[in-house]
């Protein structure tokens, strides 16, 4: 067993340059409401002939903070849609004599290192995302990047880290409830499944994201994060919180989805089922493969054992068993080797985190106190390894591509060992499709 922290994989050239090749364009078209641009020209030439000779400049501003790294949807300034018809976030107009020039934050794409590692801006995690260029385009003004126009601004982490630390333990009262919100959760699971037909028939994706938030609502505070709901080729996006594809009735659907009660602790559970009810062949493969990763992941949680741990567990039965279906350029002891990491391609983000008060709980905590702690009794967390095949990845074959498969479990760190609070739920394929059939 592998101990230590996991390498940083920013900092590792092969695999760079390795996550820098082979993938497809996607389509990028941006989407603004039918008549927006135009009617945004006009409402420049506005303001021009009522502040002749002036600068105007408008931020579109940014989705507010929930709590720590989750932010709720996000709404452009009223002044900053009027003037440009769209909605970016981050963005800032200026407009001088009816001419405007939006500055924005460019994604990143295959290629840059943020691609995979910024969970923000990296189109592997937030899927297509329109660039300066294409926007230029739709909206018929130049549109630049915002590095252009302001530097970023860091701040001081010191009190934040401190209490990150201290909250990594949970008390008897905390458990309680987080034990409330992971109960909640598994029964907003099974609202969602009984609406599978209802969105195949082509409600959609939305309509499953809106029926989990509305029992999050009715049965606690709301939604702990933006549920993600991923139909077929939007299960691999890691974040799809857009939600606004179609249900496909012979693809996998990736539930992440999770209640945060009135104390505003929170679940995080994750489950990956057939919207037929049955798992293909090809799906079972890669789901089986997952259950195993997850297994072994579960089975490194304990007082004692190093935080890291259960991540080097998981990933080594991902890494064993993407080279028996070929899919390695590398052997396994260096795709595991801390200049290697090949088969993260298919597995870019971590295997768990903290949970509690925040769905990515502690994150403000000093490496130290984080990745390089040993678990103890109290603290709360999850494991969520996955396989995540693109649908323009291609290294992988015609059959798996589009296939995204991710199982997420909270458990608690006990005396003696681990509970886990979502067991609820099942694991293995057989005892989804079984527990699909009885909702």
């Amino acid at each position: 067993m592998r101990e230590g922290k996991p390498p940083k994989l920013t900092e590792i050239p092969a695999f760079n340059a390795y996550m820098g090749t082979q993938w497809d364009t996607l389509d990028r078209t941006p989407t603004v409401v039918p008549g927006a641009v135009e009617a945004a020209a006009a409402h420049r030439a506005r303001l021009a002939a009522a502040l002749p000779g002036r600068t105007v400049v408008i931020a579109a501003g940014e989705a507010p903070i929930r709590s720590n790294d989750t932010a709720y949807d996000f709404r452009p300034d009223s002044d900053f849609y009027w003037l440009t018809g769209c909605a970016i976030e981050n963005a800032v107009v200026v407009v001088n004599s009816g001419d405007a020039v939006l500055y924005m934050p460019p994604p990143a794409y295959p290629g840059d290192l943020g691609f995979w590692s910024d969970a923000r801006y990296g189109e592997l995690w937030v899927g297509a995302a329109p660039g300066p260029e294409d926007w230029a385009r739709v909206l018929g003004i130049d549109v630049r990047p915002l590095s252009e126009l302001r530097d970023e601004v860091l701040a001081d982490q010191e009190v934040a880290r401190t209490l990150a630390s201290l909250r990594m333990y949970k008390d008897a009262w905390e458990i309680d409830q987080l034990r409330q919100a992971v109960d909640r959760t598994v029964e907003g699971f099974a609202e969602v499944v009984r609406e599978i037909p209802a969105a195949v028939a082509g409600r959609g994706e939305r309509w499953l994201q809106g029926t989990f938030d509305r029992y999050a609502r009715a049965y606690g505070n709301g939604p702990g994060y933006a549920s993600i709901v991923g139909s077929g080729k939007h299960a691999p996006t890691l974040h799809w919180v857009r939600c606004d594809g179609p249900v496909l009735p012979e693809e996998l659907l990736l539930l992440d989805m999770g209640v945060e009660v009135a104390s505003h602790y929170t679940a995080d559970v994750t489950r990956t089922f057939p919207a037929s009810g049955r798992f293909s062949a090809a799906q079972r493969q890669v789901h089986d493969l997952v259950e195993k990763a997850h297994r072994a992941g579960l089975a490194a949680v304990g007082p004692g054992h190093a935080f890291t741990e259960f991540h080097h567990a998981s990933m080594e039965v991902i890494a064993r068993g993407l080279d028996d279906w070929g899919l390695l350029p590398v052997s396994v002891d260096e795709a595991l080797s801390d200049t290697g990491q090949h088969h993260r391609r298919y597995l870019i983000c971590g295997i768990g985190h903290h949970l509690g008060l925040d769905v990515h709980d502690c994150a403000q905590a000093a490496p130290e106190a984080y990745q390089g702690a040993t678990m103890g009794e109290g603290m709360v967390l999850t494991v969520e390894p996955g396989l995540y095949f693109h649908a323009h990845d291609l290294t992988v074959p015609p059959e798996l591509r589009g296939i995204g498969v991710r199982i997420e479990d909270d458990i608690l760190v006990t005396r003696d060992g681990s509970e886990v609070l979502s067991r609820a739920l099942p694991l293995d394929a057989d005892g989804l499709e079984k527990w699909m059939a009885g909702q």
